[in-house]
């Protein structure tokens, strides 16, 4: 039996988050900053001839089986499967397939990683390396966006699903009528190796529901709230800055640099920030951090702080009396991958 495998890395959103979020990237132009790092989605396909169709998340234990069929409801249940499953049948294959399709993710939903658009890119990379689709970077990226924010409705940017696609470095712009460029950045290794030195990953262990507060700052820029735009705007601005200081090797600006973007996200939207947020933020730069954000759409999840290295320890300690877990990552250049066994 031949199986088809594949797998997406997970990124960290440097700067610009919520830029690449609908009305703003529309109205204004969006600009994202991020990086790909060794964790991933992964995603398997056994292929069968028992005229039955089986999903199965393993890292949530969720299973769905039904017999095959050209459209499966969406019903709640293992959604983003079934979406990817109903857009490949209905617009290349044109006839019901028979399968087992197993996947899990090295981070929970809600971790502020892109865990969910990553997800969906592994899936549709296992079903274009089974199917031999003729689909490249910017099409699987783009077909990823549709499936997860037309065809299933769940709120968010774009960026993740790019990311996924692409890997690596990347400096991103979002525009009107779902036009995106992406821009692989050159990053000397010895910069690559300073900034992973000085990264600190603290995950605070509460994961939370990026919709309700991409649909709050959706709703600030529709209606133009002052003080949300203009934070927009700004990150913005500090995308640009910071993309020259990473190309440039200071990250003792790019940290700063950082921590401003932080400051201007929290006015995007009331719920981006919270009491153990600010509380984890402030030890850690109590401890010698030079800047940080919560990577993603905020609440929780994921928390980015740079630190020079001598004083890593020294944060690492501090947050040690807080319910959150430190994590080591490294930077990775490969987008999603798939391969068959």
């Amino acid at each position: 039996m031949t199986i088809f495998r594949a797998k997406a890395p997970l990124r960290l959103g440097l700067a610009g988050g919520g830029t690449d979020v609908s009305p703003y990237s529309e109205l204004y132009g969006g600009y994202v900053l991020n990086a790909t790092i060794d964790m991933y989605a992964y995603c398997s396909i056994e292929v069968t001839d028992d005229n039955t169709i089986s999903f199965y998340a393993a890292d949530r234990d969720e299973k769905y089986e039904c017999e095959s069929k050209e459209m499966i409801n969406l019903d709640g249940i293992l959604d983003l499967h079934k979406g990817v499953y109903n857009r490949i049948v209905k617009e290349y294959i044109k006839t019901p397939l028979s399968f087992k399709l197993t996947t899990y993710s090295d981070a929970p939903a809600g971790s502020g990683l892109g865990s969910s658009s990553t997800m969906v890119v592994a899936i549709l990379k296992a079903f274009t390396e089974w199917l031999n689709l003729p689909l490249g970077e910017y099409d699987i990226a783009h077909l990823a966006y549709e499936i997860e924010r037309k065809d299933i409705g769940l709120n968010g940017g774009k960026q993740d699903q790019y990311a996924a696609t692409f890997g690596g470095f990347n400096f991103m712009e979002f525009y009107a009528q779902d036009r995106v460029i992406v821009n692989p950045l050159r990053i000397k290794n010895w910069i690559i190796n300073e900034l992973e030195s000085s990264l600190l990953l603290y995950f605070t262990g509460v994961s939370r529901e990026s919709a309700k507060i991409i649909d709050e700052q959706s709703n600030n820029a529709t209606n133009k709230i002052k003080d949300s735009l203009e934070a927009m705007h700004q990150l913005k601005k500090d995308a640009v800055n910071m993309k020259e200081a990473l190309l440039k090797g200071e990250i003792l600006r790019f940290g700063r640099l950082l921590g401003h973007s932080w400051e201007e996200k929290k006015k995007m939207a009331s719920s981006i920030s919270n009491e153990m947020i600010n509380n984890v933020y402030k030890k850690a730069m109590e401890a010698g951090a030079i800047g940080g954000k919560v990577s993603g759409a905020g609440g929780g999840g994921f928390m980015i702080f740079i630190v020079d290295p001598i004083k890593k320890l020294d944060v690492i300690k501090a947050l040690g009396s807080e319910e959150g877990v430190v994590k080591t990552v490294h930077f990775i250049n490969k987008g999603t991958q798939g391969w068959r066994v």
